[in-house]
């Protein structure tokens, strides 16, 4: 090619680095204009005065205008700072290295133990598993906890939630879970929750051992954003371990800050507010992160048990009413059995295993309806039990339940360093119920 044409194709090329500018900005929302983006488009944004950068996402567009949720903190910018389209947009490096580490939600490390080398890009945002390409839960997934193995059996695969008002002990029950659980991999996610749980909760309730355990952090002190997608990205790890056919433990606490998250964002965009300020997003979102939990054909599994707050003990809130419809089985935690000292206080008459059916034998499934049978009239006699009224004879049924009370209570309190053998439980339990 001659020289003289060869400059003159090169002077009519663009080939500096488009960018957008900012026009307007407060404490949730950048907007900005003079970039071609679409939703969910990763862009940064510099700021001229000072050279400090963020990320955000574009989560709306009005003709040339374009509105950016970011995922940190924006003082310090101001109008007319660059705004530059991200190319690698929202996806993250995963790969076995993160074993043992605590990381936020872009895999960056808050542990102190160094940089973390994976050259897997996995996007956060992934279809949940196909309909028809999930597999049977026909196999035992135990957590060795006595009241979930014994009476609220879960599969491989299974979607569980565990609902709890403030101060219940659902942290002490989630280290237990992660402790005692037959997984190879564990996946933590710690989601809006207080800064100072996280070591309270690697110490205290795992005893320091993170082994083949990998804990994705986003505190109350983060953006929404970061909250919102640190969920999302805890996910995509345990979805990568599960591409390799492991059975994988996946933990969240929990769903009600996860939702809160995104209800400070759809309220920020102007979303309508419904029940108790929820945006209809909200609600939606939440089948979008449970769902890629489970079991896949040809593939390992994803047992996940998601962490609901319930303000003020209610059950009939939106948020844990919606993620009822769509767990494959709850377990609420008891504050009253908390005031009795039973722990973990999970309330087995309010609870439900929705697979258990399918996964244990005839002669497990006898002694758990015999049991509850048992609980049940326990607790729908129990004034007239307390203050002697009820006479001894008067019905048989109700005096082989009192004559089992203590061992049932036995049954269903454990201590919190403790994990029982799902077999030993299984057939503690038949024993106790044909005696």
């Amino acid at each position: 090619m001659p020289f003289t044409s060869l400059k003159e194709k090169l002077s009519s090329a663009n080939y500096s680095v488009s960018f957008g500018e900012v026009v307007k900005i407060n404490a949730t929302v950048i907007t900005a204009t003079g970039l071609n983006v679409s939703i969910s488009d990763i862009v940064r944004i510099v700021s001229n005065a000072t050279g400090q950068e963020t990320i955000g996402m574009v989560t709306e567009i009005d003709g040339n205008t374009f509105f950016i949720t970011p995922f940190s903190f924006v003082e310090g910018f101001c109008s007319g700072d660059k705004v530059f389209l991200d190319s690698t947009g929202l996806n993250i490096a995963i790969g076995d290295a993160l074993l043992g580490r605590v990381v936020d939600p872009f895999m960056r490390p808050i542990d102190g133990k160094g940089s973390i080398h994976n050259s897997k890009l996995s996007p956060i945002i992934k279809a949940p598993i196909a309909a028809m390409k999930r597999g049977m839960i026909d196999e035992v997934f135990s957590v060795g906890v006595k009241s979930i193995d014994g009476l609220l059996t879960c599969g491989k695969g299974q979607k569980l939630g565990i609902f709890a008002g403030s101060g219940v002990g659902k942290s002490t029950l989630m280290g237990m879970i992660v402790r005692g659980a037959d997984a190879p991999i564990k996946v933590v996610a710690l989601i809006g929750e207080r800064g100072r749980e996280v070591p309270e909760f690697i110490e205290k309730n795992l005893g320091g051992d993170l082994t083949n355990t990998v804990i994705i952090v986003a505190t109350s002190d983060d953006s929404p954003l970061m909250r919102k997608y640190g969920a999302f990205a805890a996910m995509s790890v345990a979805e990568h371990f599960k591409d390799q056919g492991l059975d994988v433990l996946f933990i969240m606490d929990s769903v009600t800050r996860f939702a809160m998250a995104q209800r400070e964002i759809g309220l920020a965009l102007g979303e309508p507010p419904t029940s108790k300020g929820y945006p209809p997003s909200s609600l939606t979102l939440l089948p979008q992160l449970m769902e890629r939990a489970g079991k896949e054909e040809g593939k390992g599994s994803i047992t996940a048990f998601f962490t609901v707050l319930i303000e003020g003990d209610d059950m009939s809130d939106p948020i844990a009413d919606q993620s009822r419809s769509i767990l494959d089985g709850h377990i609420v935690l008891s504050r009253e059995m908390t005031d009795f000292g039973i722990y973990p206080p999970v309330h087995i008459l309010n609870s439900a295993s929705r697979v258990m059916n399918d996964i244990i034998n005839e002669e497990h499934f006898r002694a758990v309806l015999k049991f509850r049978r048992y609980y049940t009239l326990l607790k729908e006699n129990e004034v007239l039990i307390r203050i002697g009224a009820y006479t001894q004879g008067s019905d048989s049924e109700l005096d082989m339940a009192i004559a089992k009370k203590e061992a049932m209570e036995k049954f269903i309190s454990q201590g919190a360093t403790y994990q029982n053998p799902f077999e030993d439980t299984r057939e503690t339990l038949i024993a106790m119920m044909s005696e």
